[in-house]
């Protein structure tokens, strides 16, 4: 989620520290921004959704692969985004890990096995529609996007969360595994 300076999100000094300003961004905050979130329905939409996508990934992955993953997919999205976005942005959510996590789920779970294609195929109409809108949203077509307005989310975290997602498995499936 983008939010624009001069609207108060948390009062606590403490927390906006983690806040990924694309002013003058510290390092940390393209990781911790990830954890931050504007208001309880971002946080538990995000955590409604890293269940679902996490789960899927920790099955097939692992608990390490889980973590790693959120962490390079919710920090390559907040680096595209702060190269992107205007430089009075602040971006803050989960969004850009979770989209992130839905490729590699997707990807992962890829397979002739009926079952998997099947709750691939479910849980894919719902994260692709989310896509187009925000592929909509990014090239500045009218609508709403998750009951938030349209310049409050950050649809280049999203995009570039699945894209770096993708990235992310295609690259380790050219290590060759051990027998």
């Amino acid at each position: 989620m983008v939010l624009q300076r001069g609207i108060p999100i948390l009062k606590l000094r403490e927390i906006k520290a983690l806040y990924l300003y694309h002013n003058w961004p510290g390092w940390y905050q393209f990781i911790t921004a990830t954890f931050c979130h504007a208001d309880w329905n971002h946080l538990s939409s995000n955590l409604f959704f890293l269940y679902i996508f996490g789960k899927l990934v920790e099955e097939e992955e692992g608990n390490f692969a889980l973590w790693t993953s959120y962490i390079l997919t919710g920090a390559g999205a907040n680096l595209v985004s702060w190269l992107v976005l205007p430089r009075n942005a602040v971006s803050v959510g989960a969004s850009g890990a979770v989209f992130g996590l839905f490729a590699i789920s997707v990807l992962v779970k890829l397979s002739w096995d009926w079952r998997k294609i099947l709750e691939v195929l479910i849980l894919g109409q719902f994260v692709i529609k989310k896509v187009m809108e925000a592929a909509q949203a990014s090239a500045a077509l009218p609508g709403t996007f998750g009951g938030y307005a349209l310049q409050n989310v950050n649809h280049i975290a999203h995009l570039s969360g699945a894209l770096i997602g993708v990235a992310l498995v295609w690259l380790l499936s050219r290590i060759p595994s051990q027998p």
